[in-house]
């Protein structure tokens, strides 16, 4: 499943003559060539918003693309069309949900500009076409997509480009069939299985001290009693290494991890 962001033009409530709780933005925009040289071509959502239409389902209206947390289904499409600019759609937001009414107020107050689409590419090609400079430049042309939800999105950092391209790392290799020699590079995937390896060290480490603990009988509770009850006895200090190795597991695994984020921005 693939992301694409767009500012929206977003119009919201009654102020801007709509329904209480609505709001009106594109979901795309046709004819803008994005940072990975896709441009989303006029039709490519018409063949599904038919299949949508037949089957009767609202097309949903997530906060983010969070599909995992019901909270963050925020609304759902009262209308999705295509016209000359882009895909236009017209939301009825969940007054019922918190989320859904913060998401309003930032709506209403312009604090949020953008919205975005989850889809797959179910045709496509590469093209050529010239630049106002009468420079000649290629781009992959997505004719025909598979739309999941339609997303409110925060103001992306890059404001250079009009539709953000932000693909998950997680979908990258599977869209290498449609467009030839966009993989991870070397770099990149050392860092994935290194932050992938430090968490399972991490993992490791704390079921190998919950073990010990429940084999010994020593856990926090007991080891609190026994220290308490022995204040005048002599003893020679211990070093908790298990505790040491995993402090220096998770600074590993967030300098890891920072690197990934970095990447990915």
């Amino acid at each position: 499943m693939l992301i694409k962001k767009a500012f929206a033009d977003i119009k919201a409530g009654p102020d801007d003559g709509l329904g209480e709780g609505q709001f009106t933005g594109y979901a795309s925009v046709f004819g803008n060539k994005d940072s990975y040289g896709d441009v989303v071509m006029p039709g490519a959502f018409a063949n599904d918003l038919a299949r949508w239409e037949a089957k009767g389902d609202p097309i949903p209206t997530l906060f983010g693309h969070n599909m995992s947390d019901p909270d963050f289904n925020i609304g759902w499409c009262l209308e999705a069309k295509e016209d000359d600019k882009g895909l236009l759609v017209k939301v009825q937001l969940d007054l019922d949900n918190p989320k859904s009414l913060q998401t309003y107020r930032l709506l209403k107050g312009r604090r949020i500009n953008q919205m975005s689409f989850a889809y797959d590419v179910l045709a496509g090609g590469w093209a050529k076409r010239q630049t106002e400079d009468g420079e000649t430049e290629e781009y992959y042309e997505l004719r025909e997509l598979k739309l999941y939800e339609v997303s409110v999105v925060p103001v992306g950092a890059n404001q250079e480009t009009e539709i953000l391209d932000v693909k998950s790392l997680r979908r990258m290799a599977d869209h290498v069939d449609l467009k030839a020699g966009r993989v991870l590079s070397a770099k990149n995937e050392t860092e994935l299985r290194d932050a992938h390896d430090a968490i399972g060290r991490v993992l490791s480490a704390l079921d190998s001290t919950s073990d010990e603990e429940k084999a010994s009988g020593n856990g926090p509770s007991q080891k609190d009693s026994e220290a308490s009850g022995s204040a005048g006895a002599s003893q020679e200090p211990s070093v908790d290494t298990s505790a040491l190795e995993l402090l220096n597991l998770e600074i590993e695994l967030s300098a890891t991890t920072s690197e990934i984020g970095a990447m990915t921005c």
